[in-house]
């Protein structure tokens, strides 16, 4: 039997969102704060909680819904069989100078999930967030393309000669974790130092600014000259990360998203820009940075893509019907 509603989740370092959606587009969706105590079960189960919450908003039956798309921050782990995150920004156990509330070194997102859902599409957020760009998005069937998000940490979906890639374990694209610098004492959540998660992320900038992230970028913006300085070097890394996925895999097209991008890429386009322009023209040529069509839902829109029975898809383009939701 075809579906009638399906469920989404997006997880992230920061945040947790749930929707719900039918033929006509997504119905509703709620988000809160992605809770970091208790047991390495804690996570999924909010993530149950969110969807019975979102389905009672949209008056949908929450036993109608057997089909749930999972977008979540990596990396992802195999244990007995089943995806398990192990990602820095959600598990304290990962580093002993970690600043998160728990000792989690791994989180059993699909073992708690599929107790409750028989189909469940689990990818990394990066990934889902591509998928939705590619299906509704900023970069229809492009075939060379990667999404990239600056927020809390820094990830990568992508996108080669059509196909996407998830390799061993699901995590292609953790690029947030290629080395940059062994001189920089920069702490990545991972353990790493001087990655360009450590270096570049909103979490990691505004740690080593001792305050938050949005409150670095906002003064920035601003002219605090101080803010400005580590803004802009933070802006010079993530160029240079992007660069190597060009040297890498021959990218034409950058989709960006995530919270430092969506507030501040209007003038920190230009400096990422120059990082990539700056080298070796044969391979950096034409290369574009667009902002995510989808806006702060691509993810959540992904994971729904994910799992989105094929004679919706029309019907979605045509309509847009996620933007209704856009400012909920």
């Amino acid at each position: 039997m075809d579906a009638e509603y399906i469920a989404a989740l997006d997880i992230g370092g920061t945040k947790m969102a749930a929707m719900v959606a039918s033929r006509d587009g997504p119905l509703a969706r709620i988000s809160q704060p992605s809770i970091k105590s208790g047991t390495s079960r804690a996570l999924p189960e909010q993530g149950l909680e969110l969807i019975e919450a979102v389905c009672a908003k949209a008056g949908v039956p929450a036993s109608a819904i057997n089909t749930l798309g999972v977008a979540s921050a990596g990396p992802f782990v195999r244990e007995e069989g089943a995806i398990a995150l192990c990602s820095p920004n959600l598990c304290g156990g990962l580093s002993s100078d970690s600043d998160l509330p728990n000792d989690w070194t791994s989180i059993p997102l699909e073992k708690v999930v599929r107790e409750r859902y028989a189909t469940v599409a689990i990818d990394n957020d990066c990934v889902s967030a591509l998928v939705a760009e590619r299906t509704f998005g900023a970069v229809i069937d492009e075939p060379d393309c990667a999404y990239v998000t600056w927020s809390t940490g820094i990830g990568f979906g992508l996108c080669v000669d059509g196909r996407l890639l998830r390799g061993k374990n699901g995590n292609a694209g953790h690029a947030g974790h290629i080395l940059m610098s062994e001189t920089d004492d920069a702490l990545c959540g991972c353990g790493n130092r001087g990655d360009l998660e450590a270096l570049a992320s909103g979490r990691n900038v505004g740690i080593r600014a001792n305050m938050p992230a949005s409150e670095l970028f906002e003064r920035a913006r601003n002219g605090d000259a101080q803010a400005r300085e580590v803004a802009e070097r933070a802006a010079q890394w993530f160029g240079r990360g992007l660069y190597n996925l060009v040297a890498t895999l021959d990218t034409r097209v950058f989709v960006i998203g995530g919270s430092v991008w969506l507030h501040h890429g209007n003038w920190l386009a230009p400096l990422v820009m120059r990082e990539i322009e700056s080298r070796f023209p044969a391979l950096t040529s034409g290369v574009r940075i667009l902002p995510a069509a989808l806006g702060r839902l691509v993810a959540d829109v992904g994971a729904l893509a994910m799992v989105v029975p094929k004679d919706w898809i029309p019907l979605w383009r045509q309509g847009k019907p996620w933007e209704k939701l856009a400012k909920g």
